[in-house]
């Protein structure tokens, strides 16, 4: 079984975000970057799966520009085979992500794609459905368990009203939710070994896939900043406030 892993460079997560003076965007010059959470929880999930004999080849995606290759370096060290970049400088939105990723899904032929549920910069939650749909594969996101038998793939997803088990045929799109596993940590020889494990490049262009963003991005804003809160002496005080100044009841 070969498993494909598209994977993103974002904001590490633990970095306070600066908006951009101009409020075009957020501040990512001298900022540290990472992979996001969600794709080092795929990665690991696939690799999980060589691990356990079940997967042959583990590849992992990304688009973006030439900075994107150390993101690739780091799933090459937890595990992953080889690594496909994309080279692009253009804006990436869902849509053009998931006709890459489609192109990319044609050329490899991989019996399971696995991918976050989200990333943490735009927040979107689309790409895995899109390539879904644009590939005509079945579908199970916000995974918290997945067991692989042969053709058959279960996947458990938390839904409101407890836990939801779905059984799919490969091929499949998964994307993956926190409670799936706790990824890994590169050991430094692997990553010594990352540095010498292919990475194949290729474009937009090359694919024949139009990126062109879909909609634009009007401003980016700082969240406005709490009020101060107050005592009250009472509970009849305190049903005044809710009443006539928050006119929350």
């Amino acid at each position: 079984m070969k498993i494909l892993v598209p994977i993103k460079r974002v904001i590490d997560a633990y970095v306070k975000i600066r908006v951009k003076l101009d409020e075009t965007g957020v501040e990512t010059q001298n900022v540290k970057m990472s992979m996001n959470p969600f794709c080092e929880i795929a990665v690991e999930e696939a690799v999980k799966l060589k691990e356990a004999g079940k997967a042959e080849e583990v590849i992992a995606v990304t688009a973006g520009p030439e900075a994107c290759q150390e993101t690739l370096r780091t799933a090459l060290a937890i595990g992953a085979d080889k690594a496909i970049h994309i080279k692009t400088d253009a804006e990436l939105q869902p849509l053009g992500i998931a006709k890459l990723l489609k192109a990319v899904a044609e050329n490899e032929s991989p019996d399971l794609i696995i991918l976050g549920k989200q990333a943490i910069d735009g927040d979107n939650n689309q790409t895995g459905q899109m390539l879904s749909a644009l590939l005509g594969w079945p579908q199970g996101t916000f995974i918290s368990g997945l067991d692989v038998d042969g053709d058959k793939i279960s996947v458990t997803r938390e839904i409101d009203g407890g836990l939801q088990t779905l059984s799919l045929n490969k091929p499949a799109v998964l994307t993956t939710d926190l409670r799936l596993n706790e990824p890994r940590y590169p050991s430094l020889p692997n990553m010594m070994k990352a540095k010498k494990k292919p990475i194949d490049a290729t474009t937009p262009e090359e694919l024949g896939v139009d990126i062109a963003p879909r909609f634009e991005t009007v401003k980016v804003s700082e969240p406005a900043e709490r009020k101060a809160g107050v005592k009250v002496e009472s509970v009849d005080e305190l049903l005044d406030k809710l009443k006539n100044e928050a006119k929350a009841i």
